[in-house]
């Protein structure tokens, strides 16, 4: 399914976001940036070695030996990825106890990794549902959080030059959550078109 925002498109695909051949694919990272499992640790796997060696001066050089506060993005190239650059961040784990931060700390995992991309001049850009696996967040939820902050940064930010998004996701049931929700916010808001 796409939609076109301020003359750009969104689009929602099932697949493997190791294989989507955007200038940037965004990395659903833990804090470490040393992988783990689901989309991180195929990310690591399919970049190869000389990913987690990035990750690991992004962590020394950029982040002072600290872990990266979620809601928050760094960058490293792709090398073995058909996608120039990974953009790592990190989702809220989800309590349930503060969902309004949760939501916050979600959106701006989705704003400051569409900055970045536009930092490095991207044009395309590939989302996973972050924060929706082992962190637990509702996809219903995410899904709205995730395409409503997309389309406000397509919409609002005009300084760039990404003209595609793409939502990459794991599983047909995913894909209709979030074909749910796009259709919802087309109909309920002008964030959509």
């Amino acid at each position: 399914m796409k939609t076109n925002v301020n003359g750009r498109t969104v689009e929602l695909l099932t697949g493997d976001i190791t294989k989507q051949q955007t200038d940037a694919i965004v990395n659903a990272a833990n804090g470490t940036l040393l992988g783990g499992g689901g989309v991180d640790g195929a990310i690591h796997r399919a970049a190869g070695n000389n990913l987690l060696t990035a990750c690991k001066s992004v962590r020394q050089e950029k982040l002072n030996g600290e872990k990266l506060p979620t809601g928050e993005a760094v960058i490293t190239d792709g090398f073995r990825l058909p996608a120039t650059y990974v953009i790592h961040t990190v989702g809220p784990v989800w309590s349930g106890n503060h969902q309004q931060r949760d939501e916050q700390l979600l959106a701006d995992c989705y704003w400051n990794s569409l900055q970045l991309a536009a930092d490095h001049q991207a044009t395309s850009v590939a989302f996973p549902s972050i924060a929706t696996g082992v962190y637990r967040f509702p996809v219903d939820l995410a899904a709205q959080v995730a395409l409503t902050t997309i389309a406000r940064f397509l919409r609002n930010q005009n300084d760039h030059d990404i003209r595609y998004v793409a939502m990459v996701l794991f599983s047909e049931q995913d894909y209709d959550i979030y074909q749910a929700s796009m259709e919802e916010i087309k109909t309920s808001t002008r964030d959509l078109e």
